[in-house]
């Protein structure tokens, strides 16, 4: 049996940002449109007229201030209202492809590694832009990496269930390295037409290298233990898939075809799991709070994570202790722990213990121990 041990970390940011403000005025005038639209039905009460959203009602509700997408033309055009991204020929790579590269090379480039070293590619995202040939073979074929390749979608847990996977690999013999990627192009799925979640999401892809911890060549995170659970709920769902066509009513534009949730339901059921979850995987590893120097959680919503750490560590988390990126980044699904430890692990000392938690759709939740190495 071998050690795992994270080696490197990668994250592509697209290029364009989306504020808060300019969400608010895009979203405001598809509002001002639908009620104009629909004036006769709201004034017979019939419908209720579409509220206008805010810059202080998105901050408060999640602490987002900005988020980056892949194209922002659209989603701020109150006639379109979702990304528009140009037709790729069979003979390119895909958009999620051309995402994963990026992350993978500075991933790969941390590490001081070259593809030639790499063995696996799991290709972990809450949506994969087809059914097949599998993303992650995709990518391996663009990287030049011999070996195999699969996907897997647990939703914003991707990540960690895909670091537990390709980190039994490693341990058991079976790989020598593994690359999770996590491409998620999460402005597809969003309904940017709905006023309680359309400030939540935004696009992003990061790459984890997993390998041997005495193959590593610098500074590594050594993965002392990793744990994933699941409990049935469709409280995060999105009903879109290729059964769609199949069904009487599947091509119309229905509500439930794109990222739904029952807010309220979600934070009320998913904290409590997620932190007995952390808690019960630190006291099986015989880990203290105290012996906890950093939490990468999820980013989904500044007060689920400020909940969390405070539960996890019996007080208030201190300044940099929970580091959150959300209020750039907005939730990027199972990138967003990635993102935290890829941007605030480096200053960690020798033997200093971390976890990486992500949670949310399944219900699902997942974490990883890590301990710095220099």
């Amino acid at each position: 049996m071998y050690t795992p041990a994270i080696t490197g970390t990668g994250v592509f940011t697209p290029e364009n940002v989306i504020t808060n403000a300019e969400l608010v005025k895009a979203f405001n005038a598809y509002a001002d449109k639908m009620n104009t639209a629909n004036a006769d039905a709201i004034a017979s009460g019939d419908i209720e007229p579409m509220q206008h959203s805010s810059e202080e009602f998105i901050l408060k509700a999640s602490g987002i201030e900005n988020r980056y997408v892949m194209d922002k033309t659209g989603v701020l055009n109150p006639d379109v209202m979702h990304p528009l991204l140009r037709q790729r020929s069979d003979d390119e790579p895909g958009i999620m492809t051309e995402m994963a590269l990026d992350a993978c090379h500075k991933a790969l480039a941390q590490a001081g590694r070259s593809a030639a070293d790499v063995d696996l590619v799991i290709c972990a995202a809450s949506n994969h832009e087809r059914a097949y040939p599998a993303v992650a073979v995709e990518i391996q074929q663009e990287l030049g990496i011999a070996g195999f390749g699969f996907d897997m979608n647990v939703a914003c847990s991707s990540a960690t269930f895909g670091i537990q996977a390709a980190a039994d690999m490693v341990r058991s013999g079976s790989v020598r390295a593994a690359l999770v990627v996590n491409p998620e192009i999460c402005s597809g799925h969003l309904e940017w037409r709905d006023r309680d979640c359309h400030f939540i999401f935004g696009d992003v892809a990061t790459a984890t290298l997993i390998e041997r911890i005495e193959d590593a060549n610098g500074p590594h995170f050594e993965i002392l233990s990793t744990r994933c659970a699941t409990e049935f709920s469709n409280n995060i769902r999105n009903n879109n898939g290729f059964l769609r066509r199949a069904r009487p009513d599947g091509l119309k534009d229905r509500r439930d075809m794109q990222f739904m949730q029952n807010g309220r339901k979600v934070f009320k059921e998913v904290l409590p799991m997620v932190s007995k979850h952390i808690g019960d995987h630190m006291e099986s590893e015989g880990i203290e709070s105290s012996d906890l120097k950093r939490l990468w959680l999820h980013q989904a919503n500044k007060t689920m994570n400020d909940f969390i750490g405070k539960k996890v560590l019996g007080r208030a988390p201190e300044p940099g202790e929970q580091p959150n990126i959300l209020q750039d980044y907005a939730n990027t699904s199972s990138a967003g722990s990635i993102i935290a430890f890829s941007k605030y692990s480096d200053d960690l000392n020798e033997g200093e213990i971390g976890l990486i938690c992500s949670f949310g759709a399944g219900y699902s939740v997942g974490s990883v121990i890590v301990k710095r190495h220099n």
